[in-house]
């Protein structure tokens, strides 16, 4: 392909609005926020599943609470009935009312367990319910935490995304001004992962930072200024200027 030096050294101009292009994207994608919210989601989703289990033994708790608490009325509605059954008099047998005693003994001493399993169920639902609170209040300081990044991510987002907007124009307006042929080329090697040209220095591709020598040398020496020259080994353009040491 044959393009006047002047024009293939604008392709230098081309390739440093790309790089501007390449490092505005890299930084979109590399904003310092990322991590914290990544970091808080991690932070998040390790206390959920703490959060769950302990609700849902807390849960379970005050379901065995309520049990207990039933069992306890009914036992000392059973009391108070033979009570007010010894008080009224209405059982006169010597027997009948040691027979009572007995069993208001029993439900007394059976009441004294239940509520003693009470108690002890009442001091694991303090210690549950405070371990939901302080994974709350560490949830909502790391909440707190996110919401502050994801602003702050939004805000560069909306600043390098402005950036990018207005270096893609500048990119298509200064494309629109080369041979399509060479544009195409220029592109293609770009898709590869290297610059689409770089300028030669001291006989080194500015791309891959090989220096010529040999028959590769030898050919560039020989081309004719307006002969578009590739680097062998990254297959970029190279541009030859005063400084390629030619």
């Amino acid at each position: 392909m044959q393009i006047q030096p002047a024009e293939q050294l604008r392709l230098l101009d081309l390739a440093d609005v790309d790089k501007n292009l390449n490092r505005l994207r890299h930084e979109r994608g590399a904003v310092p926020q990322l991590t914290i919210i990544a970091d808080a989601d991690a932070q998040l989703a390790g206390t959920r599943a703490d959060v769950i289990d302990t609700q849902t033994a807390r849960n379970d708790l005050g379901r065995e609470m309520a049990r207990l608490e039933s069992d306890i009325d009914s036992v000392r509605a059973r009391i108070e009935r033979n009570q007010q059954r010894l008080e009224s008099g209405a059982v006169s047998s010597a027997k009948d009312v040691s027979a009572l005693e007995h069993e208001m003994d029993t439900l007394a001493r059976r009441q004294s367990t239940l509520e003693d399993q009470e108690l002890e169920l009442m001091e694991r639902a303090e210690e549950l319910d405070a371990q939901l609170e302080e994974v709350g209040k560490a949830r909502a300081s790391v909440e707190e935490i996110r919401a502050g990044a994801v602003a702050d991510r939004d805000a560069a987002w909306t600043e390098l995304d402005q950036q990018i907007r207005m270096t893609e124009t500048q990119r298509s307006a200064l494309a629109d001004t080369f041979d399509a042929a060479l544009l195409a080329l220029y592109d293609k090697v770009r898709e590869s992962g290297v610059p689409g040209a770089a300028v030669m220095t001291q006989r080194r591709c500015g791309a891959c930072r090989i220096e010529l020598a040999g028959s590769e040398l030898a050919a560039v020496r020989a081309a004719d200024p307006a002969e578009i020259i590739r680097c062998e080994s990254c297959r970029s353009i190279m541009v030859r200027t005063a400084e390629s040491g030619l």
